[in-house]
C-alpha cells in the first residue's frame, strides 16, 4: 500500500482531496504517452507511418483541387536523426490554416462528412509532427504556397501537448527565390525524427502499393540507398469526385438514431426519415411509419359479423344502444351500420369506429338527426360485443388455414379456443403487438399439447402467428413526435427495428470513389510484370449506415517470384495497409477461401495460397471500420467480409479459367512435340517408298492437331497468305507480313511503312473448318517475315 493510500479514512475531506487531483487530459498529451496507438511504436515503423500520413494528405489535397498528384518524398540520414521531406503540387494551404492542420490533433474537415476520403479524424499528419518533436526535440518546417500567390508562407512549429495547440517559433513569407518548393504551388513539410531504415522493405512496398491503387499519381522516393519512381498509368485520370450523403436507414445504431432524433428540425417521424436519411422518399417513409406503428401500438384483430345462424341481430343491437332519436331515424341509422359491417366482412375496432362515424354522418345528411359522439360510442360497444361473441370460430379459420391436414379438428379447435381465450378485457380493442401475439400462440400451443396429447411444432406456431397477423388491421393512432421518440429508448428501439424491416434502395455511390476494375488492372500491370491479370468491383453495400464498395485484383505468373505464399496487398480508401496483416479481416477472408478450387496450391486446405501471384483487396467506404487508431487493419465486420470474399472469388474465377486453359495448352504442346518428333521421319519414309516429293509436314500437323495453319504461297509478284482453321471454333487472327519492298493491292488489308519496311496487316475472323485468303503484290525479289497474333502458340502452325 502506498503512503497516500495508507492515509485514506484518517481525516475528513479525502473525497475532496481526490477530486482536486483530477484534471482534463489533452488529446495531444494522451497520444504523447500512447504514440504506439498511432503507429509510432518504433523508429523503423515510425518513419514508414510518417511517410504514409504525409503522402495520404498530399493525395487528398491534390485530388480535391482537381490536380493530378505529383509527390516527392526524400529521406536523408543525419548524424543523430533522419530528415523526412514530403512535397506535393496541391493547391496549397491558407496562412491561417497551416498551424491548425499541422499543430493540432483532431482538427480536420472530413470527420463529419459522409463521403470517402483517406483521412477523417484529423490525427495523421499532426501525429507525425508530434512524433518528430518527441524524438528530436526540433520543430517541423512547413512551407505552402497557394495557387496564383507570389509568396509562400513558412512556419516552424511544435504542438503544445498540454493545450493541443500549435506553438509557433518562426512565421514568415518567402519569395519565389527563397522558396524550397519545386513547383509554383503546393505544400512542403520537413521534419527530423528518430528513425532507422530497417523497415526499408515496408517503405518501398508502401510507395509501390500506393501507386497500384492510385494509378493517376506520380510518386518519387529518394532514400539513402536508392530511389523509386512510380509513374502515372497511361490515360489514368483523377478519381471521380465524391458527394457527401446522408446516412442510410439500414445499419444505423440505436445511440446514433436517438441523437439524430434529438437534433432534427422535423417534428414528425415521417418528416425525420425523409430529411435525415438517404434513399427515403414518401413511399418508403410510409412503409417505415406503418412498421413502426405496428411495433409501437400493435395491430387489431378483425372479426366477422354474426352469421345467419346466429341469434344476434346487429340492427337490433344498434337500436338498443340508441335512445331519444326517433324510431324511424334510429332504424335507418342501424341499417346503415349493419350493412357497412356486413359489407366489410371482417372488422377491427378502429375500423368499426370509422364505419359508425360514416353511418352517423350519412344519417345526419339524410334526416337532419344528429348521432353524436356519445351515441356512437354506445353503438360501437354494442356492435363490438356482437362481433366478439365467438372469437374462437374466427380464429379456428386462421389456425386451420395455417396448419397441415395432419392436424385433426379437435387439435385445431382446441388451439383456436385457447388463443381466443387470451383476448378480452386484458386486450382492449383486441390490440396486440406481434411479439404479444406470438406469446399468446405459444402458450396456447403448450397447453394444447399438454391437454390434447398433440404436437404443435415451432413451424406450425409461426404459421398461425403469420396467418393471424397478416389479417390484422394497422391502427390509425398518431405516432409520437420525434422529440418524444428521442426521449424514450424503447420507442426509439422500435423505430430502429421498423427501419431495418423495410426494404430500402441501396445508398447512392456518389459518396464513394472506387478505383474501378479496369484501373485496378492497370495499376497491377504498371507495377507488376505478370502473365495474367484480372479485377472485379462489387456493387455498393451498407454497414452501420455507411455505404462501401469492395474491389479485388489478381496478377499471376510472368516475372512474379514464387516465394511460397502469394503477396497479399490490402487497401482502404486507396491507402495501403502496411502493418498488422494477421489482424485484418481481408487476410482472414483470403485465408478461408478454398484456393485449390482455383488451381492454386494451399497446403492443409487453409491459409494464404502459394504461387507466383499478387492478390489485392480494396475497401472503399465513407467510414472504414479499422481495428485501431493507426488504421492498419480492417475490423471483422460480417457485411464487409462477405463482400471481400465475393470480390476475390470473382477475380479468382478468371484466374481459374486462365490456368485451366494454360494447362490444356501445355498438354497440347507436349502432344504436338511428340507428333513432330515422329511425323518428319514418317513423311520421309513414305516419300522414299512412293518416289514422291517430300510431304509438307506442317500442313499435316495442322490437320492432326486441329490447328490454325497460316502459310504463304508465292506466284511471281503475287503473294497469297492462306489461313486455314482446322478447329471447331472461330479464330480471330491478326496477320502481319513484313516485306522489304512496297506492296500493292492488299485485299482488305492495311499497309504501314516504317524504317524502310512495309507492314501489311489483316485481322480476319475464320470460322471452324473455313479458309481465308489474303493477297497482295510485291516485287518478286522482296524478303518476307510473317507474324501471327490472336491464337495460342499451341494452336498455331506457320508455314512460310
Amino acid at each position: 500500500m502506498t503512503s497516500f493510500q495508507s492515509t485514506l479514512g484518517e481525516e475528513e475531506g479525502i473525497a475532496e482531496e481526490l477530486a482536486a487531483s483530477q484534471r482534463e487530459i489533452s488529446i495531444a498529451e494522451f497520444f504523447e504517452k500512447n504514440k504506439h496507438m498511432l503507429g509510432f511504436d518504433s523508429g523503423a515503423r515510425g518513419l514508414v507511418t510518417a511517410v504514409k500520413e504525409a503522402v495520404d494528405n498530399a493525395l487528398d489535397a491534390t485530388e480535391e483541387a482537381g490536380i493530378l498528384p505529383d509527390i516527392y518524398v526524400e529521406i536523408e540520414e543525419g548524424r543523430d536523426y533522419y530528415t523526412l521531406v514530403v512535397e506535393d503540387n496541391g493547391p496549397g494551404i491558407t496562412k491561417e490554416q497551416i498551424p491548425k492542420i499541422f499543430g493540432k490533433l483532431l482538427y480536420g474537415s472530413r470527420f463529419h462528412a459522409r463521403e470517402q476520403s483517406r483521412g477523417q479524424q484529423g490525427i495523421g499528419i499532426s501525429a507525425a509532427v508530434l512524433y518528430s518533436q518527441l524524438t528530436s526535440g526540433k520543430p517541423v518546417r512547413i512551407e505552402s504556397r497557394t495557387q496564383d500567390s507570389g509568396v509562400s508562407n513558412y512556419y516552424e512549429l511544435i504542438i503544445d501537448t498540454d493545450t493541443n495547440e500549435p506553438e509557433i517559433s518562426v512565421e514568415k513569407e518567402l519569395s519565389a527565390a527563397e522558396s524550397d518548393l519545386r513547383g509554383t504551388h503546393g505544400t512542403r513539410i520537413e521534419m527530423d525524427l528518430e528513425a532507422n531504415m530497417r523497415a526499408r522493405g515496408q517503405l518501398h512496398d508502401y510507395v509501390k502499393h500506393t501507386a497500384v491503387v492510385n494509378p493517376h499519381a506520380r510518386i518519387e522516393l529518394q532514400e539513402p540507398k536508392g530511389e523509386i519512381k512510380a509513374e502515372r498509368a497511361e490515360d489514368a485520370g483523377l478519381p471521380e469526385e465524391t458527394e457527401e450523403i446522408r446516412p442510410h436507414p439500414h445499419g444505423v445504431e440505436l445511440g446514433t438514431l436517438i441523437k439524430m432524433l434529438g437534433d432534427t428540425d422535423s417534428h414528425s417521424v415521417s418528416g425525420f426519415l425523409q430529411s435525415e436519411f438517404t434513399r427515403v422518399g414518401k413511399k418508403t417513409a410510409d412503409g417505415i411509419v406503418d412498421a413502426f406503428r405496428d411495433r409501437h401500438y400493435g395491430r387489431e384483430l378483425r372479426w366477422r359479423p354474426p352469421g345467419i345462424d346466429s341469434e344476434t341481430d346487429l340492427e337490433a343491437a344498434v337500436v338498443d344502444a340508441v335512445s331519444n332519436k326517433g324510431a324511424d331515424d334510429t332504424a335507418a341509422f342501424a341499417e346503415r351500420v349493419a350493412d357497412a359491417v356486413e359489407d366489410a366482412e371482417r372488422v377491427a375496432y378502429s375500423e368499426l369506429e370509422a364505419l359508425v362515424a360514416d353511418a352517423a354522418a350519412e344519417s345526419e345528411a339524410a334526416s337532419g338527426k344528429t348521432f353524436g359522439d356519445t351515441v356512437q360510442e354506445h353503438v360501437v360497444d354494442a356492435v363490438w360485443d356482437a362481433l366478439t361473441e365467438d372469437r374462437a370460430a374466427d380464429i379456428f379459420v386462421a389456425v386451420d388455414a395455417a396448419t397441415t391436414v395432419q392436424k385433426d379438428d379437435a387439435t385445431v379447435r382446441g388451439l383456436a379456443e385457447r388463443i381466443a381465450d387470451k383476448f378480452g378485457s386484458d386486450t382492449p380493442r383486441d390490440r396486440v403487438t406481434r411479439a404479444e401475439l406470438a406469446e399468446f400462440v405459444h402458450r396456447a400451443a403448450e397447453m394444447t399439447e399438454e391437454v390434447e396429447d398433440a404436437t404443435v411444432g415451432d413451424t406450425a406456431r409461426e404459421n398461425v402467428v403469420e396467418e393471424l397477423w397478416s389479417d390484422m388491421a394497422t391502427v390509425p393512432d398518431d405516432l409520437p413526435k420525434t422529440k418524444d421518440v428521442a426521449g424514450d429508448r424503447d420507442t426509439a428501439s422500435k423505430l430502429l427495428d421498423a427501419m431495418a424491416s423495410v426494404d430500402v434502395m441501396a445508398p447512392p455511390t456518389s459518396c464513394l470513389s472506387p478505383i474501378k476494375a479496369d484501373l485496378v488492372e492497370a495499376g497491377l500491370r504498371k507495377e507488376f510484370d505478370a502473365e495474367f491479370y484480372s479485377a472485379a468491383t462489387r456493387d455498393a453495400e451498407v454497414h452501420g449506415g455507411d455505404p462501401f464498395i469492395v474491389e479485388a485484383g489478381i496478377a499471376y505468373g510472368g516475372e512474379l517470384e514464387d516465394q511460397g505464399g502469394v503477396d497479399l496487398l490490402r487497401f482502404a480508401n486507396r491507402v495501403p495497409l502496411v502493418y498488422q496483416r494477421g489482424a485484418c479481416a481481408t487476410t482472414n477472408v483470403v485465408k478461408d477461401i478454398g484456393w485449390r478450387n482455383y488451381n492454386l496450391d494451399q497446403p492443409g486446405g487453409s491459409g494464404l495460397p502459394q504461387g507466383p501471384a499478387v492478390i489485392m483487396v480494396h475497401v472503399a467506404s465513407t467510414n472504414v471500420p479499422f481495428t485501431s487508431e493507426s488504421k492498419d487493419a480492417v475490423a471483422s465486420v460480417e457485411e464487409i467480409e462477405d463482400e471481400i470474399e465475393l470480390a476475390v472469388r470473382e477475380a479468382a474465377r478468371d484466374l481459374k479459367s486462365f490456368l485451366n486453359k494454360r494447362q490444356s495448352m501445355r498438354k497440347r504442346q507436349q502432344k504436338q512435340n511428340v507428333i513432330m518428333d515422329i511425323l518428319p521421319t514418317m513423311a520421309e519414309k513414305v516419300s522414299d517408298m512412293t518416289d514422291n516429293e517430300p510431304l509438307d509436314v506442317e500442313d499435316s500437323l495442322a490437320r492432326i492437331m486441329n490447328n490454325v495453319l497460316v502459310e504463304r504461297d508465292l506466284d511471281g509478284d503475287e503473294v497469297t497468305l492462306r489461313v486455314e482453321n482446322h478447329g471447331d471454333t472461330a479464330a480471330d487472327v491478326d496477320v502481319t507480313d513484313i516485306v522489304t519492298a512496297e506492296p500493292a493491292d492488299p485485299t482488305d488489308g492495311n499497309v504501314v511503312e516504317m524504317d524502310g519496311e512495309w507492314f501489311v496487316k489483316w485481322s480476319p475472323s475464320v470460322s471452324g473448318g473455313d479458309t481465308a485468303e489474303l493477297t497482295y503484290s510485291v516485287d518478286d525479289d522482296a524478303e518476307f517475315d510473317l507474324s501471327v497474333q490472336g491464337v495460342e502458340d499451341a494452336r498455331l502452325t506457320i508455314n512460310q
